[in-house]
């Protein structure tokens, strides 16, 4: 499986002492201490284009005036201007503890972001714990025993997206009803009679594919998509 990289370079700090810890708002954002800028309260999980799963947060100007603009940091490196006509970047974190700043004119505030992993071969913290998972041949099984999923993905053609797409397959294992979603979004439900197996379509990069048996248990498998593409025979 390919370890998706989310290391950022250390770049040189922007000059300018960063203005005071910002405050909560109660909209699920923070507003710098300048008042001018603002940040996501928390990091939540997306699809990043190339690598799949993994943190991110968004940062940029708040209430911007018509001229306003400024630049968005992570780590010390810029990653994206802002404007009053695009006041908003999506800013995607590295593993461990993130410093995001966003600097207007002179003022710069400041923002902390603990993405830290739980286990060192953990690529990101979107990427849920398989280590109780099982192998047998091509079949992966959760450690619930309920589901199972192959190994290696194959390749089809995508009726949805109307391409060729890697693909797995995920199989209920006994009489479980079992909510099946991709990257948290739903795909199907399989009862273990009528429905006992999905194929299962990856995107670019780290997929995070699910099996929810209501409040019971969920079965986590991690499959790397590649480009997201793949050429039929």
């Amino acid at each position: 499986m390919r370890t998706a990289s989310y290391a950022v370079s250390a770049g040189l700090l922007l000059a300018t002492t960063l203005a005071a810890a910002p405050v909560m708002a109660a909209t699920g954002i923070q507003v710098g201490a300048s008042g001018k800028t603002y940040a996501s309260a928390a990091w939540q999980c997306g699809l990043h284009p190339m690598d799949g799963m993994a943190p991110f947060v968004q940062a940029g100007l708040y209430n911007p005036a018509r001229k306003a603009k400024g630049t968005v940091s992570l780590n010390g490196t810029a990653v994206a201007a802002v404007t009053a006509a695009s006041p908003d970047a999506t800013v995607w974190l590295a593993a461990g503890v993130n410093g995001v700043t966003v600097q207007t004119g002179k003022v710069i505030d400041g923002y902390t972001f603990d993405a830290t992993t739980a286990y060192p071969e953990q690529p990101n913290v979107c990427i849920p714990d398989t280590r109780g998972n099982t192998f047998s041949g091509e079949l992966e099984y959760a450690a619930s025993a309920k589901s199972s999923a192959t190994v290696t993905p194959g390749c089809a053609f995508n009726s949805k997206t109307g391409r060729a797409q890697p693909f797995v397959n995920l199989f209920d294992n006994g009489a479980y009803l079992l909510n099946v979603s991709i990257n948290n979004v739903p795909l199907t439900q399989l009862n273990g009679t009528t429905r006992t197996h999905t194929p299962v379509f990856l995107v670019a990069g780290l997929n995070v594919i699910s099996a929810a048996n209501a409040g019971l248990s969920t079965d986590y498998y991690v499959r790397d998509g590649g480009a997201g593409t793949c050429s039929l025979p």
